[in-house]
């Protein structure tokens, strides 16, 4: 897919994660909350919670700006705070803050409607019924950790053109894909 995206927009190369930030949870919290909040580890939220409001959907939520996580291999009926077949929480950093998850309550109703199964993001493109801003958690084949390259470049290839076709990119949308741990 780096092929076809690049001549559409941009990369980094030479791009790294911040000095010494490893494993992969640290780096996805950064990504949420600006610093990596003394996480070092890929503890689950049970573990490795924070009660900080100072964190992106929290500021999203608060200007009245929707968000979703749309995970693979999670069934919506639960906050996923553990991982389940390939749904890895640590790639998930949302569900790490208290505010997200009525302080790590599996049966948080606000947690449940904004952390959704994957299977469902195709139907809220259709229906434009997406939020503003979405993050998406392959599971741990898709995302080329466990799978390699090729497996995350196929599920890439077969989910990136239904993103950049729908409303929700053509109207002033934006995709960026992330690696973790440089």
């Amino acid at each position: 897919p780096i092929y076809t995206l690049v001549p559409m927009g941009a990369h980094a190369e030479q791009y790294h994660n911040p000095p010494s930030l490893h494993p992969s949870e640290p780096n996805y919290i950064w990504l949420e909350a600006g610093s990596n909040l003394g996480i070092t580890d890929n503890h689950d939220p049970l573990t490795n919670h924070r009660d900080t409001p100072d964190h992106l959907v929290s500021y999203l939520q608060k200007a009245g700006i929707s968000w979703k996580v749309y995970a693979e291999d999670i069934d919506g009926k639960t906050c996923p705070l553990t991982a389940v077949a390939g749904y890895p929480p640590k790639h998930n950093p949302p569900i790490f803050f208290d505010d997200v998850t009525g302080g790590n309550d599996f049966n948080s109703a606000y947690c449940i409607s904004h952390v959704r199964p994957y299977t469902e993001m195709a139907g809220d493109l259709r229906n434009g019924t997406t939020a503003r801003y979405n993050f998406i958690v392959p599971n741990l084949c898709n995302s080329m950790h466990d799978c390699g390259i090729s497996g995350g470049d196929a599920w890439l290839s077969r989910e990136v053109p239904q993103i950049l076709s729908s409303r929700a990119y053509q109207d002033g949308g934006a995709l960026f894909i992330t690696w973790d741990e440089g």
